[in-house]
């Protein structure tokens, strides 16, 4: 009788083999049939047993029932052809983040599933090719298809769960195909890599090494590094600012975050639009020093011109200000003592470690931060809270010494 050996794999799934010897004597050749999921292969095991121990007819192995006129693989069931089809009808998502999905499949997913099938025929992708990818980008290994020689990088545990996201997602439209194109999803049980929990990818400064820092700024670039630090703003909402966007005669002066530059796709350069989410669009209260600062750009503009601009007109590009400004600023620092290097967006990071430092509630900070979840707060900066330990234990404390109090005072009546 054949029966069904189950498989602990390497990534955290299992895999599910039918065993059985042809025609069910001691002298038939031993045959398998590997499943990811246990209903499939259950079901498999019923029809060889229905079929006196014998391959089903019109089954092929690994690729499962197969009419005479589809015995060859249609060519939109291959990885690269159905991986782009699924990106191009995508219809919740901005040009250039189609362009950066498009990127990810060709740089980092055909190298590996290009000569694979999303569809239950053919050779087709299972949980061990999703473990061997993911091992590999994690070890900066190159692909089954890549040239010879080519090198890679590894990458970090966030870039491999993005990537992986990206693969789940196409791989279940292939499972919820009308009709489905495959049982399961092979990216369904795979366990991601975690983060390094010895090193933060987040660079945070004090007040004092930002001090040092902002000392070796040139004085064009002042201004704008002031204002990514003490607002948390990302880079492409910080240039995007308009004097329209300030109430700053107000006993509550405040800015509003209503646009960020976004890009048209490749090679078509970018344009202002929509903040980041819908939880990006947001209004930010204002200290003393930022109103002066913010009164003091917005003199003699108009309320729609921008309110940072590069040394010849218009706006900042990043790159530039990176290498004409931010680098030689950092490599100053750096000589004078500075033993980090941040990028650009660790002021971001920074204005976040100055809040909680300040006991600001993280809800608040996600508000501020334009954070779509609170959960992305907690995750990014929970470990800062550290510093709250000793009001914990006060809290504590004070509760427990209220109820000890109580619990004397009736023992004494």
């Amino acid at each position: 009788m054949a029966y069904i050996k189950t498989k602990k794999l390497k990534s955290g799934g299992t895999s599910h083999t039918v065993e059985w010897r042809t025609g069910g004597g001691r002298g038939g050749a031993w045959c398998t049939e590997t499943f990811d999921d246990l209903g499939p292969a259950e079901r498999f095991r019923d029809l060889v047993n229905g079929h006196g121990q014998q391959w089903p007819p019109g089954w092929v192995k690994g690729r499962g029932f197969v009419a005479a006129e589809e015995s060859e693989l249609s060519p939109e069931e291959q990885f690269p052809t159905y991986a782009h089809a699924y990106v191009s009808l995508l219809t919740d998502i901005s040009d250039h983040t189609r362009i950066n999905y498009t990127r990810f499949i060709d740089n980092h997913m055909v190298p590996w599933f290009g000569e694979l099938s999303v569809s239950d025929r053919g050779d087709k992708i299972n949980r061990d090719h999703v473990s061997r990818w993911i091992l590999d980008l994690q070890q900066g290994t190159p692909g089954p298809l890549h040239p010879a020689g080519t090198k890679r990088r590894p990458y970090a545990s966030k870039t491999i769960a993005n990537l992986h996201g990206l693969l789940f997602s196409i791989l279940q439209s292939a499972v919820d195909a009308d009709p489905a194109l495959r049982d399961s999803n092979p990216c369904a049980h795979t366990k991601l890599p975690k983060g390094n929990d010895t090193e933060d990818d987040e660079v945070f400064l004090e007040p004092e090494e930002y001090a040092l820092l902002r000392g070796h700024l040139r004085a064009d670039a002042v201004d704008i590094v002031d204002a990514l630090v003490g607002t948390g703003l990302r880079w492409g909402e910080v240039t995007a600012l308009q004097p329209r966007d300030f109430t700053l005669v107000s006993k509550r002066p405040t800015l509003r975050v209503q646009r960020a530059w976004k890009r048209r796709g490749e090679g078509g350069g970018t344009f202002l639009g929509a903040p980041k989410t819908k939880k990006s669009r947001r209004t930010l209260v204002l200290t003393a020093d930022q109103v002066e600062l913010f009164k003091r750009l917005c003199l003699g503009k108009k309320p729609t011109d921008l309110l940072f601009t590069a040394p010849e007109g218009g706006a900042w590009h990043s790159g530039v200000f990176h290498a004409h400004r931010w680098k030689p600023a950092l490599a100053g620092a750096n000589a004078a003592g500075l033993t980090k290097r941040p990028r650009i967006h660790d002021l971001r990071h920074t204005h976040a470690s100055w809040l909680i430092a300040g006991k600001v509630p993280l809800p608040v900070i996600q508000a501020r931060l334009g954070h779509e979840s609170i959960t992305t707060t907690v995750d990014r900066y929970g470990h800062l809270l550290e510093s709250s330990d000793h009001e914990v234990v006060a809290a504590v404390q004070w509760a427990m010494g209220a109820v000890t109090a109580k619990k004397d005072l009736s023992g004494a009546a």
